[in-house]
């Protein structure tokens, strides 16, 4: 970010303003932690401050400090609105086109806040009259430390502000084990126990509470993975009526895909969810090393994220969405086994 606008950003927060942070639509452990982290750090100085998300979230998030004071735009519409148009400024953070928003996007268009971008994900939109974008960055949370840093005021970080942002760091680095997890991430997370991140407690609120019903669905999506050995590729289904067999909870698919990247020699995984709901696939998909999941998901099926983690979407039907996904992999066989 230009020390110029760092210098505009602080005069702007020298007063208490009216200010709304969101994040983007089925948000993640990144996205509530740092909006949640960005929300404690206003509070500070006094700014009327309220978090609206688009939508709902995992269970699994619903431990984090000041969580319920989260709005949800889909059910706290009216609430929301009002507070949106009357915002002074406008965060929008871990993501970087406003239809990432969903029904939020018209009404963020039409706001004349001035709107600050806090992302890590490629190709941003410039909707935004300030933006600080590094796609190097493990995750938002980290980049919302180091704002904070950029307006001399890591002495300001509290035990809340440390475990909003240790949570959604964590999170995006599949607790630090990805490429993105960099020594000065390492240095930050420190920093952050220093200030009152309970580590131990944060790992297991969100990773070893888990339901009976979720952990039948892991059987049920792993009896269900296939392995394409040619393309170095495996992938998991899951059906709708499977899904509503183990009462599917938001969430409870967290992590899934993963499993699929895990097997030996495999190098790029997809899990496809039927959703009857949107009447759509959902798609997430995850690569190891160079193969960019970013730019086949742009590419087919209108999604987008980064280099090893992407999401999509289909508007076939569930066979149909994997008989395409598989009709596509002989142009990449090349670069798939390359890696």
């Amino acid at each position: 970010m230009k020390k110029q606008d760092i210098t505009n950003i602080k005069t702007l927060l020298q007063s208490p303003k009216k200010i709304v942070i969101v994040p983007h639509k089925n948000p993640d452990g990144d996205a509530i932690g740092s909006t949640l982290g960005l929300y404690f750090y206003l509070l500070k100085y006094k700014h009327q401050v309220r978090v609206i998300a688009p939508n709902d979230y995992p269970e699994f998030l619903k431990w984090m400090p000041s969580e319920d004071t989260v709005l949800k735009y889909d059910m706290q519409t009216e609430e929301s609105e009002s507070l949106i148009n009357a915002a002074e400024i406008i965060f929008t953070l871990d993501f970087n086109a406003l239809n990432r928003t969903g029904n939020m996007e018209t009404i963020l268009e039409k706001s004349e806040a001035v709107k600050i971008m806090i992302d890590h994900h490629q190709q941003p939109d410039d909707y935004a009259l300030y933006t600080y974008s590094d796609v190097s960055m493990s995750s938002t949370c980290e980049m919302v430390y180091n704002f904070i840093a950029m307006l001399n005021d890591v002495d300001k970080i509290d035990a809340n502000i440390a475990t909003c942002l240790y949570t959604g760091i964590m999170t995006d680095t599949g607790s630090f084990r990805f490429s993105s997890t960099t020594s000065t991430t390492h240095k930050v997370i420190a920093d952050l126990i220093d200030k009152g991140a309970e580590n131990d407690k944060i790992h297991n609120a969100v990773h070893d509470t888990n339901s009976y019903n979720r952990l039948q669905l892991l059987g049920c999506a792993l009896s269900n993975l296939k392995v394409l050995p040619e393309y170095r590729t495996a992938y998991i289904t899951l059906t709708q009526e499977e899904l509503n067999r183990f009462d599917f909870k938001k969430g409870d698919t967290e992590g899934f895909v993963n499993y699929a990247l895990s097997l030996e020699n495999i190098i790029f995984a997809a899990i496809f969810i039927e959703d009857h709901k949107q009447n759509i696939i959902k798609i997430s998909l995850r690569s190891k090393g160079d193969f960019s999941v970013n730019e086949f998901s742009r590419a087919h099926f209108s999604g987008g994220g980064h280099t090893n983690a992407a999401g999509g979407k289909s508007d076939f039907d569930l066979n149909k969405t994997v008989e395409n996904f598989i009709s596509i992999l002989p142009s990449y066989k090349k670069a798939l086994n390359n890696e």
